[in-house]
Parts: structure tokens; C-alpha cells; sequence
């Protein structure tokens, strides 16, 4: 085992710029100077002795100058001192000194003071030598009976550490720990005792569990989660004993200790697989959901429950919980709402689907009421969103859902009224039965959309779906009272040029001289109105809209205007109001146009939006079958492709995910009877503690590909030449937002390397720790030295740096090794990820940095190069498969990833085959990255570079 790898009980900060202290200095402060310079000097051994150095002539003066003293501080020093001293001879003895140390403790362990007692108890635990131990074995058992708690469970970790390390010792120990346990008060050395039983003889601790186990609900929390750990350990090597304790695990439930309550429902899901188990198992998550005032632990909490829906059989449990999980949404945090209404939604049947709309009602109400914020907003469209799901999957509740629904079309907030549209757009095109309530409401609601883009698609919506003679007449009458007075030129230049309101007063103040630049006098009048001040003298919106330049909005109205009136025509059979209602049309439609052309609005018309009311004006001039059709059947058609093809891909991805968790069996697969199943194959199971402390420890074990080159080996990056001095390598080890270099120092020279040091700087959003502390390396020998590194920010970061060493006995200056950089893969961080179109195109005109990238490779086939672009950036394509499907000579594809810092990564794909140039020509054309920051972006496009240079080898 390498200096490195070494168990490390004590953490101590060294200095590095200081001079280390001589010897003789420091034997002389040790042996005349006060408790103060002893104390300093006593320090400055340590740190010596950790970087290396032996000072094997400091061992006989510290222990007759500075062991009998009797302050705190140094008591404690010497402990450090002689947990890190070598022990022993070269060749393996104790060293005879020891013997005196070993007297000492003894005097320690019998001491008064009951903190010198529990600190010696805890460095005994530490002492790897058996000569140590022996002596003072008859004290440590003494004090087991100490008055003092601290002591006493000091006393119990010491007995089981020196039983596990040297049995001999102590062969009685769980057999006294046993009676210790059984008479003893004290939670924290129960606990203790406890533990040691778990782990050095099992049946003893079960058989004081049997005893006490009615009497667990009383105990501390510390002793309860160790009872937890030994059921499930128990039951979990021998599964006949599931019974015994199952009841046990049911009344820990009920603790008051969150954490007992959560480890207690974790393990009796893995016990029992009951209905009722699972049921409590998943109240038991819900109750710590709500009480928790964490967040994090919320998260943590409800992605156990989501483990839970995993598995079909407790699927239907988890269902009948429903309303008790939405609970959870009083909870402020967006991210926690987000986890518990997907969910719900998971979980969302026939029998609770009328529950879950009313409750998710009520939230959306509720949210109409708080006063704005960010993640009110965020929250309104995730309700939105989620009641979209519920009506379209039970089409029963879309007669519920729409009417509160559609009061959000005159929201402020633009995305959540957008959702409200496209849910209203896939209600009226698929519920025939709710055409006419749709319609209804929205002609109330109609007059107080603000923006303009839910106006547009409101328009669309009354303009596609009004069949009847009184809707037509009513879309007509919205949009006469929204474009205000008409002509629309006329009466704007009317208010302009002034023509004042008899209530309007004027007012007129005294002249005034100015003085121009040519030095002659100018007059001006004081003449002013007191005009109006609303805002633009409330204008109704779609003349507003149009006044402000958007005439997109005007080329919609103009459809719109084209379907009712061509439907009009066929509904009503007079020829004078069909004439009327065209005519009425077409003049609405030529107004816009003059306005267009005029110079009042902020903005002029576009030649497209003239194009397109050009159109509508001439086919309703002629009216011809062929138009008629176009206008009013095929845009329907399109829009019910569109949708249908929609439905299409979520059941076949809902269909991959069922895929998935059904666990499907070969018929020739053994079946395992957990009855006749031996004790060591039981074993073969993960054992959920060891998981979650690998975890927590970041040592998870990920399941090596087949390829060899992803194994372990990959990841080595060569520091310095084989030629060189000191050879160095590093394996570089990511785990999360922590990046852990192990470094191997090889000594090529002859010579003992003295203070060889790797001194470590960083470039990017990274940071060292902590510095390396110096070795000592003797000629042809290696160590370890590990470096920690946190990472901030997904962008490509650089370590780099040097070794430097004195050679022993040489006069010259430190000699210094330079090191070949090492470089942070931003894959590590970067996970696919998917979002909405609208969300999308939100991101992409938001972020800033843009990074265009040309494509320089060797692909010929279109679909192979984007596939090896999202292999090769971890990215996922938000574009279907359908649109990709089919070969065109070109393709366009959205691309989003998120990093585990929660940044945003965009790209378009915007590819072609050039044909001219025969079927073995190369893919060319270009990819834009968009990120919030600039190292996302240009990390991004140096990957894909460096990866289309790779394919092109």
C-alpha cells in the first residue's frame, strides 16, 4: 500500500512556504523552553515527520521532556505524534522506547479526567501493534465501568477495533459488550455497542433485539437506524427471517426521526412486496415530503417514490395515492412542484382523473391570485401542460378543464397563454361535442388578449372552427370593436392633426423668446391642450398591434376574414347579405393595407403580409370552388395531420418506456426460488447500505463497456518522458462536480529525491483544493499522490504544472520537471436533455454567445453524420424521426443538452449532400451552438471539431 492510499485519521494544514526548523533547535526547545515553545516545537515535528523526514533522535527526548507533562494541548499533540512516528526497527521490531510510551498511556487510561481517558480510548483504536495493546488491555476494560458516557463509549470503539484487528487480545469481547449493552443507559454508547455486535458476532445482537424489540419505538434515533441496518442485513442474507421482523420495521414508521423514517421505508420495500407494505412504505415518503422543510431532501424523497412507479406491481398501489402525493405542491419550490406533477401523471387512471382536475384546478386558480413572480408563471404552465395531458388521455375531463383554462388567453404572461392555445387548438380539432362551448368562450374572452401572438392564433382558431350564421356575425362584430373606427388612416390623422374635445382645455402661457444659431430671434407659442394622458389613449388592441408595425397579425385577419366570409356565402342564401358581409370584409382588409402603406404606423407593412391580403382581397372577389376548398377544408386537414402524427410519437414512446420496465424472461432462464436458495448466493444481491455509502463516497461502481478502450486505461494521460528524471502519469477520475487526479511518481535516478513536491494551477472554471503535501522518494521508488479539484462551470478546463525535487546531498538549486497539461473533458457534465419548441426558440433568441461551426468531414450519408454529431456531444435531437425520415439532398435539425450545473446548450444542424457533385461527396453545411455562457459554447464547438477530425482520419 502506497503513503497515499494509507487510512489518514488526522488532517493537518501545512504551511509551505516556511523554512523547516534544524533538529538541534528543535531537541533544545523540547528539552528547556516552556509548555508554549514546546507546544510549537512539538507541532513542527509533526509536520517534519508527515513530509517525510525520520528525526529518529527526537523520539528519547520527547518522551523525557514533554510525555510527563500533564497540559491538554500537548497530551493531545502527542497523540497526532505518536499515531504518525514509526514504531518499529527497519526490520520489523518494536522499538524498545516504546515500552516507556506504552506505561504512559496505561497512567492515561487511569487518569481523572475523563476527556484524556476517551481521547486515549480513540487512539488506541488507531495503534496497529499488538506488544502496544497488550498491557493495556486490563484498563480499557476497566473503563468500560467509568461514570462518564464520553469514556465509556470510547472504551467500546477500542475493544472493537482491537478485537477485529487482534482477536487474542480480547477473544470475550462480544460476549462483554453483550452484557455491557444489556445494563447500559446511555443512547450514543448503546449505539456503540450496538454496532459492534452487528459486526462481530450477529446472533448475539439479534438475540438482545429479540428481548428488547417492543421497546424499539423508545429508543434514541442514533440506535434506531442501526437496528434498521441489522434487519435488513438479516433479512437480506436469510429471508426466512422477514417474518420475525417485518413488525418491527412497520413501528420505526412511526418514529419521530426523519431519518429512521425514511431508511425503515426503504427497507421494507426491499422486504416485502405486499400491498399494504408498499402502501405504508410510500405514505411514510409522502409525510417526509410535506414536513421536510429541505428541499434537497424533498427531491431526494420523491425520486424514491418515483423508483417505486418503476415497478409495475406497485404501480397500482401508488395510484390509490394520488391526491395524497399532490400534497406536495404547497410546496413553494418550482423544481420539487415540476418532479410531483409528472408524477401524479404517471399515475393519473380512470378512477382518479376526475380528483387530480379538480385539485389541479383549484392550483391554477390559486396562482391567478398571487401576486406575479417568475415561478408563479413557470408553475401556471406546468399546470397548464399537465391538465393538457389529463384531457387528451381522458377526453371525459376536457369539458372541465377548458373553461377555467381559457380565462389564461388574456394572461400577461406569454408562454402560459400559449399553452392554454395549443391545448384549446387540440381540444376543438379532436372533441367535436365542445366546438360551440370553445368558440363561446372564446368570443368573451377575445377582447382582453394583450399579446399579439395568442391573438394570432385566436383569430386562426374562431376563423377555422365558426359554422354557425350567429358565431360568423359575432367574429365579425370582436373584430370591428377591436380595429376601432375604420377607415383606420382617416381617423388616425383626425386625432393627430388635433381636433380638440369641447372638454378638453387649453390653456395659453406666455411667449417665448429663443435665440437661434444664427443669432436671430425665434418665437414659440405656449399653446398646449391637456390632452388625454392614458396610455396611447386606449386604443383597442388589434388597431395597437397594427399602429405598432406587427402586421403579421393583419395577413392572419385577413384568412380569418376569407374563411367566415366564404362560409357565410354558402350559410346564407341571400344575395345582398352575402354581398354585405364580403364587402364588409374586403373593406377591413384594404383599410389594413392603406395603413400599411401610410407612414403612421412605427413600422411599414412587409411585402409578404401585402402579398397575403392581396390574396384573401382577390379570392373573395371571385369566390372560386377551388379557393373555397383550400381555404376551408385543407387547413384543417394539415392541422389534424399535424396532431395525429403528434399522438403517434408520444404512444410510441410511451410504448419504448413500458417496453423497458416490463422485465421480460427467456423461456430457458432458471427460476430462482428465494426458499431454496443458499445462504452465499443470497449475497450476490446489492446490498443497499454498501450502494449508498459507495455513493456518498463517489466510488459508484459504473459497469465498464465492452469496448476496452472505455475502460480505465483510457482515462490515463502520460505527464512526463520515459527519459525524464521522474516519470509521472495521471488518472484523471470525474464524479460529478469533483475531479480527483491520481498521480504515479516514478524515481528513475540512483538518487534519494528529498521535498519532490507536484505543484498543480489551473485555467477554466476550476479550482485545486488542496496542495499535494512533498514526499520523499528513494532511488527507483514510486508513490501516489492524489489531487482533488472542483469544477464550477461546463467549459473545457486545463491542469497543468511541474514536479520539483532536491536531489539529497547535492549543492544545486531544486530541480523541476515540467508536466504535459492535462485536459477536463466537458462530456463528463453534459447530459441529454429535452424541451419544448416554444421553449427552444425562447432559448435560442435569449442566449447570447453563438458559435457557428463548419462542417469538415469525410460522412457522405446525411443521417450518419447526425448521428455521430449526438454520439460525439452527448446532445439529444428534438426534431422527429419523421421529419428526419426520407432523403432530400439536405437536413435541419434542433439539438439540446443540459449540463449537470443546470446550463443550457442549443445547436442547429443545418446540413446538405451537394448533388452536383456526385454520391460519394461529403456532407457540408454548418452547426450553431447557442449557450447562456461563452465557455459553454466554444467548448461545444471544439468538441464537434475535434471529433469531425477524428472521423475524417
Amino acid at each position: 500500500m502506497t503513503a497515499a492510499e494509507n487510512v489518514c485519521y488526522t488532517l493537518i494544514n501545512v504551511p509551505m512556504d516556511s523554512e523547516p526548523p534544524s533538529e538541534i533547535s528543535l531537541k533544545n526547545d523540547l528539552e528547556k523552553g516552556d509548555v508554549k515553545s514546546k507546544t510549537e516545537a512539538l507541532k513542527k515535528v509533526i509536520i517534519m515527520i508527515l513530509n517525510g523526514e525520520k528525526l529518529p533522535g527526537l523520539l528519547m527526548t520527547i518522551i523525557r521532556f514533554v510525555l510527563p507533562l500533564q497540559d491538554h494541548t500537548i497530551k493531545k499533540l502527542l497523540l497526532v505524534f505518536w499515531e504518525i512516528v514509526p514504531k518499529t526497527t527497519p526490520d520489523g521490531r518494536l522499538l524498545h522506547e516504546m515500552i516507556l510510551v506504552c506505561d504512559a498511556y496505561r497512567k492515561d487510561l487511569q487518569h481523572p479526567n475523563e476527556f484524556i481517558r476517551g481521547s486515549t480510548l480513540r487512539f488506541l483504536c488507531k495503534l496497529k501493534e499488538a506488544e502496544l495493546l497488550e498491557p493495556l488491555m486490563p484498563a480499557i476494560r476497566a473503563c468500560l465501568e467509568h461514570r462518564h458516557s464520553y469514556v465509556r463509549r470510547n472504551a467500546v470503539l477500542a475493544i472493537y477495533t482491537i478485537y477485529r484487528n487482534f482477536e487474542n487480545l480480547i477473544p470475550d469481547a462480544p460476549e462483554l459488550i453483550h452484557d455491557f449493552l444489556v445494563n447500559e443507559k446511555d443512547a450514543s454508547c448503546k449505539r456503540n455497542a450496538f454496532m459492534m455486535l452487528i459486526h462481530a458476532d450477529q446472533d448475539r445482537a439479534l438475540d438482545y433485539l429479540s428481548t428488547c424489540i417492543d421497546q424499539v419505538q423508545t429508543f434514541g434515533d442514533i440506535l434506531q437506524l442501526v437496528i434498521v441496518e441489522l434487519i435488513y442485513k438479516v433479512c437480506h442474507a436469510n429471508p426466512s427471517e422477514r417474518a420475525r421482523f417485518i413488525r418491527c420495521i412497520y413501528n420505526l414508521l412511526q418514529s419521530s426521526s426523519p431519518a429512521v423514517k425514511y431508511e425503515a421505508a426503504g427497507t421494507l420495500v426491499t422486504l416485502s412486496s405486499a400491498p399494504t407494505a408498499i402502501k405504508a412504505a410510500a405514505q411514510c415518503y409522502i409525510d417526509l415530503i410535506i414536513k421536510e422543510s429541505d428541499n434537497n431532501v424533498k427531491l431526494i424523497v420523491l425520486d424514491r417514490l418515483v423508483e417505486l412507479k418503476e415497478h409495475p406491481a406497485h404501480e397500482r398501489v401508488l395510484q390509490d395515492l394520488v391526491m395524497d402525493i399532490l400534497r406536495v405542491l404547497s410546496t413553494p419550490d418550482l423544481e420539487v412542484r415540476k418532479k410531483t406533477l409528472q408524477l401524479a401523471l404517471d399515475l393519473v387512471s380512470s378512477r382518479n382523473v376526475e380528483e387530480l382536475v379538480i385539485v389541479l384546478k383549484k392550483e391554477v386558480i390559486k396562482t391567478n391570485n398571487v401576486s406575479e413572480h417568475e415561478d408563479t408563471d413557470k408553475y401556471r404552465q406546468l399546470l397548464v401542460r399537465t391538465l393538457h395531458s389529463c384531457s387528451v388521455r381522458f377526453p371525459d375531463m376536457a369539458a372541465n378543464v377548458i373553461p377555467v383554462l381559457m380565462e389564461f388567453l388574456s394572461d400577461s404572461n406569454e408562454a402560459a397563454a400559449a399553452d392554454v392555445l395549443e391545448f384549446v387548438r387540440e381540444a376543438i380539432q379532436r372533441f367535436d361535442n365542445l366546438r360551440m362551448l370553445i368558440v363561446e368562450k372564446m368570443l368573451e374572452v377575445f377582447h382582453a388578449i394583450k399579446s399579439v401572438k395568442i391573438y394570432r392564433g385566436a383569430l386562426w382558431i374562431l376563423g377555422e372552427y365558426c359554422s354557425t350564421k350567429e358565431d360568423i356575425q359575432s367574429v365579425m362584430t370582436e373584430v370591428r370593436r377591436s380595429l376601432g373606427e375604420i377607415p383606420i388612416v382617416e381617423s388616425e390623422i383626425k386625432k393627430e392633426a388635433g381636433e380638440l374635445k369641447p372638454e378638453e382645455e387649453i390653456t395659453v402661457g406666455p411667449v417665448q423668446k429663443l435665440v437661434t444659431e444664427m443669432g436671430t430671434y425665434a418665437t414659440q407659442s405656449a399653446l398646449s391642450s391637456s390632452r388625454p394622458t392614458k396610455k396611447e389613449e386606449d386604443r383597442p388592441p388589434l388597431r395597437g398591434f397594427l399602429l405598432d408595425g406587427d402586421f403579421f397579425v393583419a395577413a392572419s385577419l385577413a384568412t380569418t376574414l376569407t374563411k367566415i366570409a366564404l362560409r357565410y356565402v354558402a350559410l346564407v342564401q341571400e344575395k345582398k347579405k352575402q354581398n354585405s358581409f364580403v364587402a364588409e370584409a374586403m373593406l377591413l382588409m384594404a383599410t389594413i393595407l392603406h395603413l400599411g402603406k401610410s407612414s403612421l404606423p412605427k413600422k411599414p407593412i412587409t411585402d409578404d403580409d401585402v402579398d397575403r391580403i392581396s390574396l384573401c382581397l382577390k379570392v373573395l372577389s371571385e369566390c372560386s370552388p377551388l379557393m373555397n376548398d383550400i381555404f376551408n377544408k385543407e387547413c384543417r386537414q394539415s392541422l389534424s395531420q399535424m396532431l395525429s402524427a403528434k399522438l403517434e410519437e408520444e404512444k410510441l414512446s410511451q410504448k419504448k418506456e413500458s417496453e423497458k420496465r416490463n422485465v421480460t424472461v427467456q423461456p430457458d432462464d432458471p427460476i430462482s426460488f428465494m426458499q431454496l436458495t443458499a445462504k452465499n448466493e443470497m449475497n450476490c444481491k446489492e446490498d443497499q447500505f454498501q450502494l449508498s455509502l459507495l455513493a456518498a463516497m463517489g466510488n459508484t461502481q459504473r459497469k465498464e463497456a465492452a469496448d476496452p478502450l472505455a475502460s480505465k486505461l483510457n482515462k490515463v494521460t502520460q505527464l512526463t518522458g520515459f527519459s525524464d528524471p521522474v516519470y509521472a502519469e495521471a488518472y484523471v477520475h470525474v464524479n460529478q462536480y469533483d475531479i480527483v487526479l491520481d498521480v504515479l511518481v516514478v524515481n528513475q535516478t540512483s538518487d534519494t529525491l528529498q521535498n519532490c513536491t507536484l505543484e498543480l494551477a489551473t485555467l477554466g472554471d476550476l479550482k485545486l483544493v488542496e496542495k499535494p503535501s512533498p514526499l520523499t522518494l528513494a532511488p527507483h521508488d514510486f508513490a501516489n499522490i492524489k489531487a482533488n479539484v472542483k469544477v464550477a462551470s461546463t467549459e473545457n478546463g486545463i491542469i497543468f504544472g511541474n514536479i520539483v525535487y532536491d536531489v539529497s546531498g547535492a549543492a544545486s538549486d531544486r530541480n523541476c520537471v515540467v508536466l504535459s497539461d492535462i485536459h477536463i473533458d466537458i462530456m463528463d457534465y453534459i447530459q441529454p436533455a429535452t424541451c419544448t419548441d416554444a421553449e427552444f426558440r425562447q432559448m435560442w433568441a435569449e442566449f447570447e454567445w453563438e458559435n457557428k461551426v463548419t462542417v469538415n468531414t469525410n460522412v457522405t450519408d446525411l443521417n450518419d453524420y447526425l448521428q455521430h454529431i449526438l454520439k460525439s456531444t452527448n446532445m439529444k435531437c428534438l426534431t422527429p424521426e419523421k421529419a428526419l425520415s426520407g432523403y432530400c439532398g439536405f437536413m435541419a435539425a434542433n439539438l439540446y443538452a443540459r449540463s449537470i450545473f443546470g446550463e443550457d446548450a442549443l445547436a442547429n444542424v443545418s446540413i446538405e449532400k451537394p448533388v452536383h457533385q456526385g454520391p460519394d461527396a461529403a456532407v457540408t453545411g454548418h452547426i450553431r451552438i447557442r449557450a447562456k455562457s461563452q465557455g459553454m459554447a466554444l467548448s461545444l464547438g471544439d468538441k464537434i471539431n475535434l471529433s469531425q477530425k477524428k472521423t475524417s482520419l
